[in-house]
């Protein structure tokens, strides 16, 4: 019997059931998870037909603006879509997953920030022990997700499946999406332009499911430039944020006009302002935290800005906007945060002044 084919296992019955239960994890309770779910059998037939039938076309998206931990446009989908992506995700992930270097650190299971600062942590470590004086290269791609070329995404996607003819189309139905576009010109922020100057040509939607596996497989090809042909043993990758260690401040500059040149070169993308190379002893800032080699702490700008979120939904929970779960659900993963630096300050802070905190959730600062 012949072996189906990646798009075939995409638009199977079981894998679009259980992307269907992925979907909707911790969402049952809206009303278009609610209204799909009433008809279940035939919306995932509609959705296999459709694919079966190449007519699929990509829904309309819903724009809103989130502010932390920045300023971020963020385009949301119908559920039926974010059905369709999940069973995209479940075949692809595991696919792609196998093939990034172990140090990529963005949206993998079992990875994520505080993974990372802990492998940025140890190699600092590592490195002091070392002879001569040991230099940090970070590094930061200017509008990523606003900039991302569909044709670099294309063409990595046919060199890795040639023979995925289905699959290639249904990719390329999302990423060259005929009615909304997802690009930015080259220094724009979202929220500067109308909708109608954005671009078609490059971008990817933030909040779609596959964008953060494209986001990962793009820079993978980075990643694989860094790891074997500049052969870097210190470098990690969590999505757009970068970071070497190097034994010396030319060869920290020889690495970062390599990486920018093949970043210009094969994947069209450019480096932003915030490149720095500094020395490892003076203490790294990155992807949130200050790092030194015995010690780390959440960096001011973000402190301020979490508890400035902690004093915003203290109002709300105040008010009756909000409910105590929602309220333990963000100070839970504060304090998973907390969990992985220096954070008495902080702790301190949330018993003295928030009042819901005290009164309702002071088990969590055990």
């Amino acid at each position: 019997m012949e072996k189906p084919t990646i798009f075939e296992r995409i638009y199977s019955w079981e894998n679009l059931l259980r992307a269907y239960h992925e979907a909707g994890k911790e969402k049952w309770f809206r009303d278009d998870v609610a209204h799909f779910s009433a008809h279940l059998e035939e919306n995932l037939i509609e959705i296999q037909n459709e694919l079966i039938w190449r007519t699929y076309t990509v829904g309309r998206y819903r724009e809103f603006y989130v502010y932390e931990p920045k300023k971020r446009l963020i385009m949301a989908l119908s559920f039926k879509d974010r059905v369709v992506q999940w069973a995209i995700y479940l075949q692809l992930n595991p696919i792609f997953d196998n093939q990034f270097i172990f140090h990529s650190y963005g949206c993998r299971v079992g990875k994520g920030t505080s993974r990372a600062v802990d492998r940025l942590q140890y190699w600092m470590q590592a490195v002091e022990r070392k002879p001569g004086e040991w230099y940090y290269l970070k590094l930061d791609v200017s509008k990523y997700f606003y900039r991302v070329d569909h044709d670099v995404l294309m063409r990595i996607l046919r060199q890795k499946f040639p023979d995925e003819e289905g699959l290639l189309w249904l990719m390329e139905r999302i990423i060259n999406c005929d009615h909304t576009p997802f690009g930015l010109p080259p220094g724009v922020e979202a929220d500067s332009i109308p909708p109608s100057e954005r671009l078609f040509e490059v971008g990817m939607p933030i909040g779609n499911l596959t964008s953060q596996l494209l986001a990962n497989v793009c820079l993978n090809e980075l990643d694989q430039f860094v790891k074997h042909t500049l052969k870097v043993h210190y470098f990690e990758r969590l999505m757009d944020d970068m970071i070497a260690l190097l034994p010396t401040k030319e060869e920290a500059n020889e690495v970062r006009d390599e990486i920018e040149g093949f970043l210009n070169r094969e994947l069209h993308l450019d480096l932003n302002a915030k490149t720095t190379i500094n020395k490892v002893k003076n203490g790294i800032t990155f992807v949130g935290y200050q790092v030194h080699t015995d010690w780390r702490k959440i960096k001011r700008k973000t402190l301020r800005k979490m508890k400035a979120r902690i004093r915003y939904i203290e109002k709300e929970y105040a008010a009756g906007l909000i409910d105590l779960e929602a309220v333990e659900s963000t100070m839970q993963s504060y304090y998973g945060l907390m969990k992985h630096c220096n954070s008495y300050g902080l702790r301190r802070w949330i018993e003295r002044n928030v009042v819901f905190q005290r009164a309702e959730t002071e088990d969590l600062t055990e």
